[in-house]
């Protein structure tokens, strides 16, 4: 579902926009006073990054003030419910439903107080029409109605709302600059910007990904992160002058960096897996064995992963999960395989063949990583080479016991 009216006017040629809009401000306000006076002002507030994945982005919103009219709200269409009906499961397949909220400035501040985020304010240069149209839009678009909006990372989310919004309703007397990023970057490097490479946040994510997110962002597509509306802003013009009349600091709290013990992060974690693993692999090689256990952890967990992996990418609506190059070292099949070589017989010969596979598909993605076709995350090394050690393992024991 699309954000109410915010739809309709995506795919309506750009000509007939500014006529819909005077339209619907005449139906708001036909017969009353203006909406707002003219010592009303506009802004888009950015808030900093707070400690749960879910902030770990920061935050954009639009403030209305009018001190005549006793009027200072936020709206924020950053609001979820986690209550909502098939909350998490909506969230996995992609239809998660994002909602614009409208509350009072000081209640919205507060709840950045208590998280220890910084808030900053670009308060925007609007004559007096536009900040009716945009006053009008907002109100239009948070009626029951129109207050919903299919939520997407990367393009659709309380971000992207700031340009986009702007755009409509400034229409081409709006320009963005593009000169002021020194270098773009692609999807995957602006999410990695906001979070540590030893984390098991960052490793999820680089994990569900595919190859899409790592085509290089334009300047406009920057703007899915918050930290780049507002720098996207001060670079702004509108009618030839800058869109920002003046950035002014509201918050200055901080969240103070810490780092996470070492034994909670997912590299310690990944190389105590592959330690123990190298250390039973070294007992079976010298005594022509096997540990049929540790095989079947190892096949049955990255079989596992690469079931959720494939069913993001061709079962859910989101967009960024989709050609996921991860798939050729967590392969799907390995949840079959984890059975039979679980079995105290020795496996049947196409599980030879089989691993003989799917250690070609590590060498190739290897390949394809520095082709660059696909960014992993450095961690999954550790893994793949854990799998590798194994599966050789595997192909020597399989084959006839005098050639071991």
């Amino acid at each position: 579902m699309a954000s109410g009216h915010l739809h309709h006017y995506r795919i309506m040629p750009k000509k007939y926009r500014s006529l819909v809009v005077l339209l619907l401000t005449l139906t708001q306000v036909l017969g009353q006073d203006p909406i707002l006076s003219e010592s009303a002002q506009i802004s888009v507030l950015t808030c900093g990054p707070g400690q749960e994945l879910y902030t770990a982005f920061g935050h954009s919103a639009f403030r209305v003030q009018d001190p005549v009219k006793g009027i200072d709200v936020v709206y924020n269409y950053g609001t979820f419910n986690f209550e909502a009906p098939n909350f998490y499961t909506n969230f996995a397949r992609g239809k998660l439903i994002y909602t614009l909220s409208r509350q009072r400035f000081e209640n919205f501040l507060f709840d950045y107080e208590l998280e220890k985020r910084w808030v900053k304010e670009q308060i925007l240069d609007l004559d007096q029409n536009q900040k009716n149209e945009l006053i009008v839009f907002l109100e239009n678009n948070y009626r029951p109605e129109n207050r919903d909006y299919r939520y997407d990372f990367l393009m659709d989310n309380c971000s992207t709302k700031m340009p986009d919004i702007l755009g409509l309703i400034l229409g081409n007397q709006l320009i963005f600059g593009e000169d002021h990023l020194e270098q773009r970057y692609s999807f995957r490097e602006l999410i990695r910007q906001n979070l540590r490479t030893n984390s098991w946040s960052s490793l999820g994510i680089d994990l569900a990904l595919g190859a899409n997110i790592d085509r290089e962002a334009t300047a406009y597509q920057h703007m899915f992160l918050p930290a780049y509306v507002m720098d996207q802003l001060e670079h702004t013009q509108l009618n030839g002058k800058p869109l920002v009349k003046r950035t002014r600091s509201v918050l200055e709290t901080h969240i103070p960096l810490q780092a996470p013990l070492f034994t909670t992060t997912p590299l310690f974690w990944l190389l105590l897996l592959f330690a123990f693993t190298l250390t039973i692999t070294y007992i079976d090689v010298r005594n022509k064995t096997r540990s049929r256990r540790l095989d079947f952890i190892l096949f049955f967990s990255s079989g596992m992963a690469g079931c959720l992996l494939f069913f993001l990418w061709f079962f859910t609506d989101h967009t960024a999960t989709v050609n996921n190059l991860n798939l050729l070292w967590v392969f799907p099949l390995n949840l079959v395989a984890a059975f039979y070589v679980l079995s105290k017989t020795d496996p049947p010969a196409i599980i030879r063949n089989y691993t003989l596979f799917v250690t070609s598909l590590l060498i190739l993605l290897c390949l394809l990583w520095i082709l660059g076709i696909q960014q992993l995350s450095p961690l999954v090394l550790i893994p793949m080479l854990t799998l590798l050690i194994r599966y050789l393992w595997l192909i020597l024991y399989l084959k006839k016991p005098q050639s071991i």
